[in-house]
Formats: C-alpha cells, structure tokens, sequence
C-alpha cells in the first residue's frame, strides 16, 4: 500500500480508502468484517455519512469492537447549514462513530449558494471551527459534485480537502484537482468506478492512482471480493502503459453516450428539474443495489423526473451529447413519477 502525505493535514493517507456507502446494504458483522480486512491490507481511511442511514453506526461499532479506532483516519460529513445545525450533526456523529474525535469533517455538498451560508456569521462552519480548536474535529473538508463549488473552495483557507468525482469518464474537475496540490488542500476522488458503471475495477484505480495529483481514492466496497480487487488495482501507481490507455478509451467509448458526468451545463430546467441529481440517484438505484436509500433521495426533489416536457433545451447545452429526454423517461419510469 503506497502512503502520501494528506494535503497539509499533517498526517499520512493511504492512497485507497473505504468508501462506506455500500455498508448499508450488509450487515454489523460484514461490516466488522471488511473493516478487519481493510486494516489488513493496509487501508488507513474510512469514508462515511450522517446520509448514509445506519453507515456511520455499524462502522463506529466495528471500529469499537476491533480495537482498531486510532488505526483509522475517519471521515464524515453532513448537510449541516448553520451552526445550530452542526452542532447537532456533530454530536450524532460522535455519538454514532463511538469515539470522541473525528480526523476529518466535511461539508456535504453544498451548491455554491448554501457554501455562502456555511462561511457566513452563524454559518455551520463556526461550529467546527470551534471544535477543531477543541480537538474534536482535526480537519475541516468538502465534498462537491458541481466544479463550480469545487472552485470556490479552493478559496477559501479553512477547508482541508476537496472530495469530487473524477475517473475514466468523469474528468470535469481535472484542472481543480491539479489546483488542489498548488493550495495545499488533500484531493478526495469519489466514484473512482462511476458509480458501479465502470465494470473494470482494476483498471478503473489504476487510472485514478496514476495520476499523483489524487491523494485517496475512495471506492465503495461491501464484499471481501472488492476490497480485493481494490487493493489489486491501487497496488501500481506508475503510469498507464498504451495497452492500458488503449482500454480506457474503449470505457469512454461505450459509457460516452449514456453517462452524466454531473457538469450541469445541461442547467436551467425549463421546468425546474436538477437533472444531474435524478441521474446520480438513478445510478444508486440500478448499481449500488441501494432501492431504499435511492428512492429516499430521489423523493427529496421537488421537481421529478417525470414533469419532463420534452423541451429538449437541456440536450443542446449538454458537451457529451446525451439523449437527457429519453434518459429522463427512465429515471422516472423506474421511480415511479
């Protein structure tokens, strides 16, 4: 397992990490399994959500019963607004991790506007501010899926990483990733597989590890067979060989024409739909085997996939082309509205 420094954080990440989204659809002892098995492999980083239902629980459990807390950098974050919202997101997170710090404490991407709020007087990051100084919170993060939050948190000095989608086919945040070395800030890739719709495991991590620019790379993992394929893939970080280079393409070959890459270029809605968020958490729902947790994000949206007029306006502004109408129609067929 290779080991690089965490931004400026001070400490030493492995460059694979536990992505815990999957933990949802196992169990308490599974997931005291695959903790037990990630050590052992020589993973130092957990990724966890206040979102992610019983996620946080059942690793702050395993972790306890292990003995194995202080072996783990631990991650969490949340959609805390305000300070009052914070602080009570924080104390359910150290209440469920059973610990009494966590490493690191993101803000669960926020859209540009609601970054505004959280730096604002009474914003949510007074609260961890406050509770770095405490040693409650050892470092403060973000995690966006839009390249227009990723650029404003490069800005801003108290945030200590950045966690955004990059892989073979989702490289929208390229330039903001090889910025995040120059400001000192730690690059956490989600999605290092898209989401489950790269098959190649392997090969999809040894396209992310390749480039140094990616400090972890956090795929989820929920069976002992890809938390072997993980370590497979993140074991040679050297350059892609042509043959290599040669298979990426054909992934961008066969995903280009039906993936979104979540740039929102496709914005504004005629109608009010946040298109790239009915696709993610359609992606959930067919990959991730995760029905309930999707259908419960999905159902936050106030405008569904179904109330599509079929305007098209959203496809002559989409780079890759995609068939967003006909992609719509599904997303709302399989939902349901």
């Amino acid at each position: 397992m290779q080991y690089v420094d965490f931004g400026r954080t001070g400490l030493r990440v492995s460059r694979l990490g536990f992505g815990g989204i999957p933990v949802q659809r196992i169990d308490e002892p599974g997931t005291r399994a695959m903790l037990k098995a990630a050590h052992e492999a020589g993973i130092n980083y957990i990724d966890t959500a206040r979102a992610y239902t019983v996620s946080e629980e059942w690793i702050g459990q395993a972790l306890e019963e292990l003995g194995l807390r202080d072996e783990f950098i631990l991650a969490t974050k949340c959609r805390a607004l305000t300070k009052a919202e914070m602080e009570a997101e924080l104390a359910a997170s150290l209440k469920n991790l059973r610990t009494d710090h966590i490493d690191l404490y993101q803000f669960h991407n926020p859209s540009p506007e609601n970054l505004d709020k959280i730096l604002a007087p009474g914003g949510a990051m007074e609260t961890l501010l406050e509770a770095k100084a405490k040693g409650v919170v050892g470092h403060i993060g973000i995690t966006a899926h839009l390249s227009q939050t990723f650029e404003k948190a490069l800005k801003v000095d108290e945030i200590e990483t950045i966690m955004f989608p990059y892989n073979i086919v989702e490289q929208q945040g390229k330039e903001l990733i090889d910025r995040c070395a120059e400001k000192g800030k730690a690059f956490i890739d989600m999605k290092p597989l898209a989401g489950g719709a790269i098959e190649d495991g392997r090969l999809a991590l040894r396209y992310v590890l390749s480039n140094p620019a990616v400090t972890v790379s956090i795929p989820g993992m929920a069976a002992p067979e890809e938390l072997e394929q993980n370590v497979a893939g993140s074991a040679n970080t050297a350059p892609l060989t042509p043959e290599e280079k040669a298979a990426c393409q054909k992934v961008r070959d066969t995903l280009g024409t039906q993936f979104c890459r979540r740039c929102n270029y496709c914005a504004p809605c005629t109608v009010g739909i946040q298109i790239p968020s009915c696709f993610l958490f359609h992606g959930y729902l067919e990959r991730y085997a995760l029905a309930g947790w999707a259908h419960e994000r999905y159902d936050t949206l106030t405008v569904k996939a179904g109330a599509c007029i079929g305007c098209g306006k959203c496809e002559t502004r989409c780079p890759y082309n995609l068939p967003i109408r006909d992609m719509l129609k599904k997303v709302a067929q399989d939902f349901g509205e």
